[in-house]
């Protein structure tokens, strides 16, 4: 049974159900109720700031759009290719490393031995704080950054395609989704044992504005602005792509019935190319855009994110680009303002239990019936 046949079972169980759809929204509706009560309790009792609450939300943000631009690509491989590919993880730490290896190349080059520049700093050797890295103090470094990050990510999105998907094309989604795990777990272990397993520094301390907020300041540093800036512009553009363009247009066709596709002569292997394409490229500059927003790389950052963006694809709507996005914003800000209620350490439990509890109100997601677009 493929997982779109198990996801389509399960929504119609729940669909069958309406006592549990009435059960399931009178309990968010409570939950929602009690968290609204504790958060108001905490404002006036003064043991959470309104700023506070403002920086929470800003964070959330961040991260919510990271998801979400990592979201998109994984939901156009699953709209049209119709596997769950759990390699989708990988792919952003590796985009983010080769886009890294550049920035360091650039910003450090004269300055620092250029294989240590070109593993990123490995084991120490050099740090993007001692380099300077920054979108204020490295501009050009940190752009060619971004875009040899987008380059490498579709380099090898393309070869793993090539290499390990197209002669499985045929078969069902479990093979497809079994062989990503492998490819997954293959370039994760590639990547510690060619960048280490050590967590390094990569950008100096970026300036940032602070905007008051009744009772103190929400400080928005330059590269909070950059993700902002580059993930609603790569948005946009999907958008655009997918709606104004004869290729937007093929791949919304092939997303609905892959079969008729083929039959009134769209080229399907060129779409699947331009997916991974389009894709990738999304991925790798996703990752790119995350260290650089959080200041710190490692080789598993992408796995680490890998279950959060899965969470975002199936809450929007499995499938659905647009979703992918409400998806990403809801579960980040989720992830980020959950320690106003309970420790930090269970954050990430609480983005997957509002995950769960909206499914079960709206079993086929927030943008249900909206595929690739």
């Amino acid at each position: 049974m493929g997982i779109a046949e198990t996801y389509s079972r399960s929504r119609q169980f729940v669909d069958r159900r309406p006592l549990t759809h009435s059960l399931a929204a009178a309990a968010g509706v409570g939950l929602v109720l009690y968290l609204l009560w504790v958060l108001v309790s905490q404002l006036v009792t003064g043991q959470l700031q309104i700023h506070e609450l403002g920086e929470l939300m800003w964070d959330g943000l961040m991260r919510g759009l990271v998801i979400g631009l990592a979201g998109v690509g994984l939901s156009m491989t699953y709209s049209i290719l119709n596997f769950a590919n759990f390699s989708h993880g990988d792919y952003i730490s590796a985009g983010a490393f080769s886009g890294w290896a550049t920035t360091y190349l650039i910003a450090g080059l004269g300055r620092a031995d250029i294989g240590s520049l070109l593993l990123v700093g490995a084991g120490g050797s050099v740090f993007g704080g001692a380099l300077g890295i920054g979108i204020s103090t490295t501009p050009l470094a940190v752009v060619l950054g971004v875009v040899v990050a987008g380059i490498g990510a579709v380099a090898l999105s393309l070869f793993v395609d090539r290499t390990v998907f197209k002669p499985l094309r045929g078969e069902d989604g479990i093979t497809l989704l079994i062989a990503s795990i492998g490819v997954a777990f293959a370039l994760r272990y590639l990547m510690q044992f060619v960048f280490g397993s050590d967590v390094r520094g990569t950008t100096s301390q970026p300036p940032a504005y602070s905007f008051y907020v009744v009772d103190g300041w929400v400080r928005v540093n330059y590269h909070d602005m950059t993700l902002f800036v580059v993930a609603i512009g790569l948005m946009v553009g999907v958008h655009l792509l997918l709606q104004r363009s004869k290729l937007g247009k093929a791949m919304r066709a092939m997303s609905d019935n892959g079969d008729l596709a083929r039959i009134t002569g769209i080229p399907t292997e060129g779409v699947v190319r331009w997916t991974w394409i389009i894709g990738g490229a999304l991925t790798g500059i996703s990752g790119y855009i995350f260290v650089l927003w959080k200041g710190t790389l490692a080789f598993d950052d992408g796995w680490l994110l890998l279950l959060l963006i899965f969470a975002a694809v199936i809450l929007g709507g499995i499938g659905s680009v647009y979703g992918a996005i409400a998806g990403g914003i809801v579960i980040g800000l989720t992830a980020s303002m959950a320690v106003i209620w309970i420790p930090s350490a269970f954050a990430r439990a609480a983005a997957f239990a509002v995950m769960i509890l909206i499914l079960l109100v709206r079993p086929q997601g927030i943008f249900a019936g909206r595929a690739t677009a």
